[in-house]
């Protein structure tokens, strides 16, 4: 969906049908769940790419992102409900409330708060349209009279409706994790900040008591594996000094007012080049973004022992990715997803398409 940014050059077909195609069926070859479709405006419809790739594929689970605001709750609810009917139970969420261009599509909920406080009912209502009939609902910022969408979830795996994802660092997001996300996700951040962080929200779920089952946690990460250790830094440091000659792609925010979590990575740098045992920083200094902000680096076996680490710290499930996608794909799926089958919890690993 989002090619360039690691330093790599963008194909001119990277988001034609065929190219998205051969990616997801690569997946399923190579041993991923699915992938996560990025949103954003001026990208490729989120939605309409995960209905394509989900009928041209038959286990592939699209984690599909979506924005209040983009997105009624009653719409999205029904949309949802009807592709995870059609694609036999394959699809996942992922709400996002980061800053986006909201007037491009008539939005005007910039305000942190507000944006997340819209973005609480939306998962809410979302949730009881999936598992309730004639909902009424009546916040402050959506309402629904007797609306029930169709068709009902059968429920799959033991869970009565997809997952919903979510992310975000600041006081507002975090909040909102705690009441009412499935799965919170993490940035590539150290293990001790990790911790602290997933600390935090149990601590706050407790105190806000939640009534949904316990918050899960995920990790959304580059990972550059190559043969050896040294290939791989060799590598690393090749794609950071491309990037720092101005060809790291059009990601610009750290240029820019940045998200809470989009910040503490760049922050990481201070700290130094590589933290943990392996977990590079540089590349946010010169133009990586969001998940190619910090990059795990190793062989095969060096990534898998620090994502086993992050495991052993509570999270389990994990977006790892790397561009060129369909190289990397194949790379990882065959290298690196062997050595993490024995992780413990959901342990869904996805690419990311974003």
């Amino acid at each position: 969906m989002k090619a360039g940014h690691r330093g790599d050059t963008a194909a001119d077909d990277h988001n034609s049908l065929d190219t998205l195609t051969a990616q997801a069926q690569a997946i399923e070859r190579h041993g991923w769940k699915g992938a996560l479709i990025g949103t954003g405006w001026g990208r490729p419809d989120t939605f309409t790419v995960a209905t394509a790739l989900a009928a041209r594929t038959t286990t592939f689970e699209p984690l599909i992102a979506a924005r209040p605001g983009y997105w009624n709750p009653a719409n999205f609810a029904s949309a949802a409900a009807t592709l995870d009917h059609l694609s036999g139970g394959r699809v996942r969420v992922n709400v996002v409330s980061g800053r986006d261009e909201l007037a491009a599509y008539g939005d005007r909920e910039a305000d942190q708060s507000t944006r997340y406080a819209r973005t609480k009912e939306f998962m809410r209502l979302v949730r009881r349209l999936w598992t309730e009939e004639n909902v009424t609902f009546a916040g402050n910022h959506f309402r629904v009279s007797d609306s029930t969408v169709m068709p009902r979830f059968d429920g799959r795996n033991g869970d009565p409706h997809p997952k919903l994802y979510f992310g975000g660092a600041s006081a507002a997001a975090e909040h909102v994790a705690a009441t009412e996300a499935d799965v919170q996700l993490f940035w590539g951040e150290p293990l001790d900040g990790v911790r602290e962080r997933i600390d935090r929200l149990e601590t706050l779920s407790k105190s806000l008591d939640r009534n949904l089952p316990p918050l899960e946690f995920g990790l959304r990460i580059t990972t550059l594996v190559r043969d050896t250790t040294e290939q791989a830094w060799a590598d690393a440091e090749a794609k950071v000094v491309k990037m720092a000659g101005g060809k790291a792609g059009s990601w610009q925010d750290h240029r820019q007012m940045v998200a809470t979590g989009q910040q503490r990575l760049l922050d990481l740098a201070a700290r130094g080049d590589v933290l943990d045992d392996n977990l590079y920083t540089a590349p946010g200094r010169f133009g990586g973004g969001g998940a190619s902000t910090t990059w795990l680096v190793g062989s095969a076996q060096d990534v898998a022992r620090s994502l086993r680490k992050y495991n052993e710290a509570g999270i389990t499930h994990f977006i790892l990715s790397d561009t060129p996608y369909l190289a990397e794909i194949q790379r990882q799926g065959d290298w690196l997803l062997p050595l993490l089958r024995d992780f413990s919890g959901p342990r869904p690993k996805v690419a990311d398409q974003g």
